[in-house]
């Protein structure tokens, strides 16, 4: 089966501010995360917003990662996108949880599947916008 990949989107409540607050710091983490996970960065781009919070995001060979952080409220939206395999998504997710220990989170895992789907059924799908 075609495995086109996985789609993690998830919020962090409860992240100590002086982790997300400063892209200096947000940047070691994520970088650590990248490289323990299995993944590969292409490029990152970040903003630093003021007075505080960054928003990150990593070109990675196996697809995105993108995370968005609000240190006066101890959140952070993440994204991670990869194809194929599961594994390195969870595992920066879970890495992710370690560095960042967040108090609450909330966590949805979207498979990829229309297109192997479409395949399958061996009809055009309607677009649907």
């Amino acid at each position: 089966m075609f495995n086109l990949g996985v789609h993690i989107i998830a919020d962090f409540l409860g992240v100590d501010p002086r982790k997300i607050a400063r892209v200096e710091d947000l940047r070691v983490i994520l970088d650590r995360v990248i490289s323990k996970s299995g993944l590969h960065a292409i490029s990152s781009i970040f903003h630093q917003f003021e007075p505080h919070g960054v928003s990150a995001a990593y070109i990675l060979s196996e697809s995105h990662l993108s995370v968005h952080t609000w240190p006066e409220s101890g959140y952070v939206a993440l994204d991670i996108f990869t194809c194929g395999s599961d594994e390195c998504a969870l595992n920066a997710f879970d890495l992710l949880v370690e560095e960042l220990k967040p108090t609450a989170i909330e966590k949805k895992v979207l498979r990829r599947e229309f297109y192997e789907r479409s395949r399958r059924a061996n009809t055009q799908m309607p677009i649907r916008v």
